[in-house]
């Protein structure tokens, strides 16, 4: 009998023995093995334009028709809005009334809902006037004006950095009501043409054809917290290149711009005489103060 009571008690310690044995050994593997652990994924920056959409080429400018270039369509739809026009512009003080005013058509694919048109009176020098135009082309939306210069001098501040062009910018870029991205370079070259430049970029063979000074190509760059900030040189602009920035946040709204002399290259820089703008005329004769457009 005490035989029998040892034999069990051998054998349930050496059981124990048994599952300690096993218990520790997948102890050491489960220490040895790697550790699953939370991966925090990264939020992804929003950016309204895709860097990958737009290569940009040698050069790159936008495209100034003047009234005879103009598609008949969009004459007509001109003359269907000169009076919306001719009001907002003598709300800004443009004297839209007076003088000979003529005007061109910017050409802008980031726009493409929009005519976009610059207006100038030159009535020789340090007289001259300026502003830009944004008819949207399906009625969604509403005629604007935006001021650049009366009789050689800035209505408010400089047209660049205007908030009130920042904010037409805006408007007109969210009657668009666009699906796609548009190309960023362009829709930066468009923001310069409508503040009253005629941007161009372009390299060195280019601009060498063109006599102009070479600059960098257009860059966008993708802050941390998102949104994009688009820069290019305007190597027309005269007498110095200028260099542009515009600041936009992760929808696409315009935050900020600025626009400054450009440093120096080693590039000589070529000034070129102003060319006047040609365009159709428009002649105030009318008694109810309201500019017409000459047929």
């Amino acid at each position: 009998m005490e035989r029998s009571r040892i034999l069990a008690a051998v054998l349930a310690i050496a059981a124990i023995g048994a599952v300690c044995a096993a218990l520790e050994a997948q102890t050491d593997q489960d220490v040895s093995a790697p550790q699953p652990h939370h991966v925090r994924k990264a939020a992804q920056r929003p950016m309204p334009f895709t860097p990958d959409i737009e290569t940009t080429g040698p050069a790159a400018a936008l495209e100034f028709r003047s009234y005879e270039q103009m598609s008949q369509q969009d004459r007509d739809l001109v003359a269907d809005a000169e009076s919306s026009i001719g009001e907002r512009a003598g709300f800004a003080g443009l004297e839209f009334n007076q003088g000979k005013w003529s005007y061109q058509q910017i050409v802008c694919r980031a726009l493409p809902n929009h005519l976009l048109l610059q207006f100038t009176r030159n009535n020789g020098t340090g007289d001259v006037s300026v502003f830009s135009a944004s008819i949207p082309r399906g009625g969604d939306g509403k005629v604007r004006v935006v001021p650049i210069v009366r009789r050689g001098y800035s209505l408010f501040s400089p047209a660049p950095i205007n908030a009130l062009t920042i904010s037409a910018f805006n408007h007109i870029r969210a009657e668009e009501h666009s699906d796609l991205p548009p190309a960023w370079l362009e829709t930066g070259l468009c923001y310069g043409a409508l503040a009253g430049a005629h941007p161009e970029i372009g390299s060195a063979e280019v601009t060498e054809v063109k006599k102009l000074p070479a600059a960098p190509p257009g860059r966008l760059d993708i802050p941390m917290h998102g949104g994009a900030v688009i820069s290019f040189t305007d190597v027309s602009a005269i007498p110095r290149p200028m260099q542009w920035t515009v600041t936009f946040n992760g929808k696409g709204k315009l935050l900020k711009a600025t626009h400054s002399t450009a440093p120096r290259s080693r590039e000589r820089v070529v000034e070129r005489k102003p060319a006047e703008a040609k365009g159709k005329p428009v002649k105030a004769t009318d008694p109810t103060a309201k500019a017409i457009l000459v047929k």
